[in-house]
């Protein structure tokens, strides 16, 4: 079963997968704009950290940290490569839309990377109906980042049909990964 759970920053596993995002997103990233937390920064108190289970297998993490009363930034989304296309992002980021909706945040927003790496993130996210927008917090203009922002207010259909679908395929994921794990056995 799929479980989202407060993030364990002792959990092996959760700090290794953290090491490959932070490598890879930085590896991606012109020097100076990198904004990926690390696991020190992520324990900020104004930071909530969550990571998504099959069983025992850890397959991605998501955050949440508070810019204002209602204003929210989606930080440190990962999908395991095992897990992607999955359906394990949209559980995430449907987690982190609820936790923000259920804190009065009236606003999301996030950075992610201009290069051509950050792409799919970029088409994930417009999937969910982040749109673009400036600079928001403290962050500064940056060719190196583009910068989406989500109105919690508002109900985007076509976001919330997508992110229906994405639950039925994770759901059927996760009953293949069962029968694939008893079938090892």
């Amino acid at each position: 079963m799929i479980r989202i759970v407060q993030g364990d920053f002792t959990d092996a596993r959760v700090v290794d997968l953290l090491r490959i995002h932070l490598t890879k997103a930085r590896s991606e990233t012109a020097p100076g704009s990198a904004h990926a937390l690390d696991l020190t920064q992520l324990q900020s108190p104004d930071i909530s950290f969550w990571t998504i289970w099959e069983g025992q297998t850890l397959l991605g993490f998501g955050a949440l940290k508070r810019l204002s009363a209602d204003h929210g930034e989606v930080k440190s989304m990962h999908t395991a490569q095992a897990a992607r296309r999955t359906g394990t992002g949209s559980a995430m980021l449907r987690h982190i839309i609820g936790v923000a909706r259920e804190r009065g945040m009236s606003r999301l927003s996030l950075e992610t990377g201009a290069s051509e790496y950050f792409v799919p993130a970029r088409s994930f996210y417009k999937s969910h109906g982040f749109v673009e927008c400036p600079p928001f917090g403290d962050y500064v203009l940056d060719p190196n980042s583009v910068f989406m922002s989500l109105d919690l207010q508002c109900c985007d259909a076509k976001a919330d049909r997508k992110i229906d679908k994405a639950d039925e395929i994770m759901t059927r994921y996760a009953g293949a990964l069962r029968k694939l794990a008893n079938t090892e056995d």
